[in-house]
């Protein structure tokens, strides 16, 4: 599984300059505004982000940077992201894999997650993930670009993510893009397909965010 957005962008391609990371910024914050209206946590709220990167761009890490309390953060990531704690006095950062959290089942009272399960691999460890993070935390947010958007924010191609997964990946090959052609590190998702993921006994509010009038990502907050 990959927790990794170093080599990626979840909502624009990493190639595009300043102009893209400032749009990738703008509709962070949207995201995290969205995010903070359904969850209203507290000031005691404990609470785990799952999928931090070592990348210090500007829309990178955006919770840590946005979130109030950040003394009761736990960030979680495959890469080197301890510097955190540094950045952000009383947070704690644990390097793990997301597929396997070392926390206790329901020992958070909020999980996030933003933008990671479309790079965690198949559909089995997509849900694997899932439910992972619904193990350990009493309330979950999980958010993911909609796959029926009509440009894919990764590798800025529009429209050929609509077709089969093979003949995508092979396009995204032939166009050089060989990273974001590997399931393991981009597995588009709808979320039809993220509902069918979620517990059965889950209670779930699913909000849209719209770029140009269009869905392009989806927030799952599930209790």
């Amino acid at each position: 599984m990959t927790l990794n957005e170093n080599n990626s962008s979840d909502y624009i391609g990493p190639k595009l300059g300043g102009l893209a990371t400032k749009l990738s910024w703008y509709a962070r914050q949207k995201m995290f505004d969205l995010f903070m209206g359904l969850a209203n946590p507290s000031a005691d709220t404990m609470v785990l982000d799952v999928g931090v990167t070592s990348d210090r761009r500007q829309d990178c890490n955006f919770f840590e940077k946005l979130y109030p309390h950040k003394d009761k953060i736990t960030a979680v990531g495959m890469e080197d992201a301890a510097f955190l704690e540094e950045e952000y006095p009383g947070l704690k950062y644990v390097r793990c894999d997301g597929l396997s959290l070392p926390f206790p089942d329901k020992s958070l009272d909020l999980v996030v997650s933003f933008a990671v399960i479309e790079h965690v691999g198949s559909r089995t460890q997509q849900k694997a993930f899932v439910m992972e993070l619904c193990r350990v935390g009493k309330t979950c947010c999980i958010t993911t670009p909609n796959r029926w958007y009509p440009v894919e924010f990764h590798s800025a191609v529009p429209l050929i993510h609509w077709l089969p997964p093979s003949w995508f990946r092979a396009l995204l090959k032939l166009l050089g893009k060989h990273f974001f052609a590997k399931e393991e590190n981009l597995n588009l998702l709808s979320e039809k397909e993220v509902l069918k993921m979620l517990p059965a006994d889950a209670e779930v509010s699913t909000r849209h965010f719209r770029l140009l009038g269009l869905i392009s990502n989806l927030l799952f907050y599930v209790i």
